[in-house]
């Protein structure tokens, strides 16, 4: 991960509840304490889901931590929030979404060129056997990485 792509929070449970089909690059409408709280790194992911409503997409579920230092200016934690996306994008996004089994999910959050983005997931849920299946296939990947690494270093 580069300098540009500085990560603040990850939904690290999407990726083993989930099969992420695709990915977008969103930016997200913020107000000034939410902004101050992201730079401290006080985002939580986890649980968050994001619909198509009136022709723009809604991030439902992610919680911003007050600022500190908000005072009366500071906002809702958990208010939706609208991801700015280009129309077609959008589009894209809703027909993915409306088929069978499919869902949008932010799987990322973090700055690039001082801008907070984040990154959308089209995604299908995994049944319990896939996600050991996964999990069984993860882990024979690592074992095979670490007896060719053990060779080499002899």
């Amino acid at each position: 991960m580069t300098a540009q792509h500085a990560s603040i929070a990850t939904h690290r449970k999407a990726f083993h509840d989930f099969e992420v089909l695709e990915k977008f690059e969103s930016g997200i409408a913020l107000q000034g304490t939410e902004v101050k709280s992201v730079r401290a790194g006080h985002v939580t992911l986890t649980g968050n889901h994001i619909r198509i409503e009136h022709g723009e997409a809604i991030l439902y579920g992610v919680k911003i931590e007050p600022y500190t230092f908000g005072n009366r200016f500071n906002h809702d934690p958990e208010r939706p929030r609208r991801l700015l996306l280009h129309r077609r994008e959008i589009r894209h996004l809703q027909v993915a979404a409306e088929q069978q089994g499919n869902t949008l999910i932010a799987l990322r959050c973090y700055f690039r060129r001082q801008k907070v983005k984040i990154e959308v997931g089209v995604c299908r849920g995994r049944k319990t056997a896939d996600k050991r299946e996964v999990l069984k296939r993860k882990t024979a990947d690592r074992e095979a990485q670490r007896a060719v690494a053990a060779v080499r270093k002899r």
